[in-house]
């Protein structure tokens, strides 16, 4: 089948130029000004619509083998292609981990038979996240994005050394989730002016770049290449700074809730909780500025979907994380782009160019390329209501919220996955 996507604006080069795209089975095989049908085209009406090569999520979080109640394979990859997404990389924190070949099974099973998208899974780093013991490491190497004990942190400096020896050998990233959990004290929110105001147990900024500066010595020592998950402290992005002056392969991200709300505006609603906490207005600035100066390599969403009953409980007593797969590129857009804070060339970059490079995903929209593509329509504004979205999970900080920019269209490898002509 051909098929011809007219009356678009591509994303080439940095910016929209008007253009047709025509893609045969799942390449594109032509991007020109004006493209003519022929007899065997069916033609997509783009009417003016941004067209971006698909985005790239490296941390989600799909629930599924073990956690059908939050989330499954099949409605966390149709949130993902509500949102613009075309390749996700899914945490391990499942039922049974992925910590031997017998494990991640079930895990490549279910995305085989369910997944709507590009679905890419990680293996823990140690057995049962448990940070005990390390992993099958080799023998998951083939079948497996990278590895994570996304959710905990590895406490013990020697098995982390002997992960990145391990992961250096295997020409794996580790990916980091860095909270040391003898500062954490009960916290569940930032340990900021918000908590002492109002009898909340705080989070200290240390129990996040405590971990990085151990971790990044350990990277020195090793060479091992290593991404910093969910960064959300000042302190976190300098010795990030420092690391990349000093030549270290290491890449870091943030999400879009630590770039567009801070402790000041926390509400008593478990829409608000999520690990690492909101952070300080400081921390959000300097936040700002990282991804300005190239610091932050990347934007991930977090997308961690819980149960109603798990989010109703209040600040305190709710589970952590928030979904962001459908809603990151609006409100993105709108806080973001429109505001002049971003460009929307850097936008692009920070959810797509970027975790390519960095994890050897995606797919530029070019002559001959897999056609994984969405379509926005950035004149549509509308109200975040997550009781529309595709994803089980419905906790967000966004609700509410005014937002540009709906995606339209959304392609992998030529198929539709999600849109109208679907």
């Amino acid at each position: 089948m051909e098929r011809l996507l007219k009356n678009g604006k591509v994303f080439m080069d940095g910016r929209l130029v008007k253009a047709d795209l025509r893609i045969k089975e799942e390449r594109i095989t032509a991007i020109a000004p004006e493209l003519y049908p022929s007899g065997d085209d069916v033609v997509l009406d783009m009417k003016d619509w941004s067209i971006f090569p698909g985005f790239v999520d490296v941390h989600v979080h799909l629930r599924e083998p073990g956690f059908l109640y939050k989330e499954s394979i099949a409605s966390g990859t149709a949130a993902a292609a509500r949102g613009g997404f075309t390749t996700v990389c899914a945490m391990p924190n499942l039922k049974p981990v992925p910590d031997c070949p017998e494990n991640l099974r079930p895990q490549l099973e279910a995305i085989e038979k369910t997944a709507a998208i590009r679905v890419l899974p990680y293996a823990a780093i140690t057995k049962g996240q448990q940070g005990q013991e390390l992993a099958e490491l080799e023998a998951l190497a083939e079948q497996v994005i990278a590895f994570s004990d996304d959710g905990r942190g590895v406490q013990s400096p020697a098995l982390m050394e002997e992960a990145m020896r391990r992961a250096k050998a295997l020409g794996k990233l580790i990916v980091a989730h860095c909270e040391d959990n003898s500062l954490l004290r009960g916290g569940y929110i930032h340990d900021g002016e918000y908590a002492r105001a109002h009898g909340h147990l705080g989070i200290c900024s240390e129990s996040e770049w405590g971990p990085i500066a151990r971790d990044l010595e350990l990277v020195a020592k090793t060479g091992c290449a290593y991404h910093v998950c969910h960064i959300s402290t000042k302190e976190s992005l300098e010795l990030i700074r420092q690391a990349k002056a000093s030549g270290l392969d290491v890449s870091c991200e943030t999400a879009p809730h630590y770039l567009t709300l801070d402790d000041s505006q926390l509400q008593e609603d478990g829409r608000f909780k999520m690990n690492p906490p909101l952070r300080s207005p400081e921390d959000r600035e300097a936040l700002l500025a990282a991804i300005q100066d190239g610091t932050v390599d990347m934007i991930a969403t977090d997308h961690a979907p819980h149960s109603r009953e798990e989010k109703a409980k209040g600040l305190k007593d709710s589970a952590m994380g928030v979904v962001g797969l459908e809603c990151a590129f609006p409100v993105l857009y709108s806080r973001l782009v429109q505001s002049g804070t971003l460009s929307l060339e850097q936008l692009i970059r920070l959810m797509q160019e970027n975790p390519s490079r960095r994890f050897g995903l995606g797919n530029p929209l070019s002559v001959g390329q897999p056609a994984d593509l969405c379509a926005f329509d950035l004149e549509q504004s509308y109200v975040l209501d997550p009781e529309e979205f595709l994803s089980q999970g419905r906790a967000t900080p966004f609700a509410g919220w005014q937002v540009q920019g709906r995606c339209k269209l959304t392609m992998v490898g030529g198929r539709i996955v999600w849109g109208e002509s679907r």
